[in-house]
């Protein structure tokens, strides 16, 4: 089977913010779509893995914008996989305009998750064989985000409709989250270059997310969530944007 899938995408109201741009959230919308729908033709798709309990799950991202599409265009999306490491499973994204020119490019790590007891599955030990390729424009993979004191907090609940069906909050929704953060003109006046988030811990309905943010130095965003446990707060997803 041919490890590059190709599919178009035009660009409609739902993906886009109110200045007509496509949200970082639709970003990695697409990204999950097209592996979903790689996924399929390489019979390691929802359906097949959840016959054998087991489930996708994203750990990091990296996205590195030229430009964000707009409303009314049509972008072509390509991906393959890359080869598998001892741990995961990294996934290459490209966006394309009809130009040919790219707009955007992405970087993921999945890993296979036991459906009931939530915890990770080694490549190794899971059965699940996909055959990755390297193109030569694949992005470094992500590494963690170091935690840092943030000024700025926020509570939030994880809702119905942040719920994918993993039945944990998805990892698109973060992006809303972290958009929301921010007023409409910041938006309006600044773009993101480039942003990498990572999803630490399942975050799951009803459990209510302490969100810390803060610009580290001009045009630097770092946004931390973490849960309370107990005595502790468990750190939940970090996320690093470059405007």
């Amino acid at each position: 089977m041919e490890p590059l899938y190709t599919q178009d995408y035009e660009v409609t109201d739902i993906a886009v913010d109110c200045y007509g741009r496509m949200k970082t959230s639709m970003i990695l919308f697409l990204a999950q779509e097209v592996a979903g729908r790689h996924c399929v033709s390489l019979s390691v798709d929802y359906d097949t893995l959840a016959a054998k309990r087991m489930f996708w799950a994203v750990t990091r991202h990296r996205v590195q914008i030229t430009r964000l599409p707009v409303r009314g265009e049509t972008i072509r999306i390509e991906t393959w996989p890359m080869p598998t490491t001892r741990v995961a499973y990294p996934r290459s994204v490209v966006a394309y305009d009809a130009a040919g020119k790219e707009c955007f490019r992405s970087v993921s790590l999945w890993v296979l998750m036991d459906l009931d007891k939530r915890s990770m599955i080694l490549p190794g030990k899971s059965g699940i064989s996909v055959i990755g390729t390297l193109r030569g424009t694949e992005l470094d993979t992500p590494g963690g985000l170091v935690a840092k004191p943030l000024q700025n907090h926020r509570s939030r609940q994880v809702c119905f409709t942040d719920l994918d069906r993993n039945g944990h909050m998805n990892n698109t929704k973060y992006m809303d989250w972290i958009d929301d953060l921010l007023p409409s003109l910041f938006h309006e006046q600044h773009t993101p270059r480039e942003f990498t988030v990572c999803y630490l811990s399942e975050a799951r309905e009803g459990q209510t997310l302490d969100i810390h943010w803060d610009f580290l130095e001009e045009g630097v965003l770092q946004v931390d969530g973490h849960r309370n446990s107990g005595e502790t707060a468990e750190r939940i997803f970090s996320a690093r944007f470059l405007f």
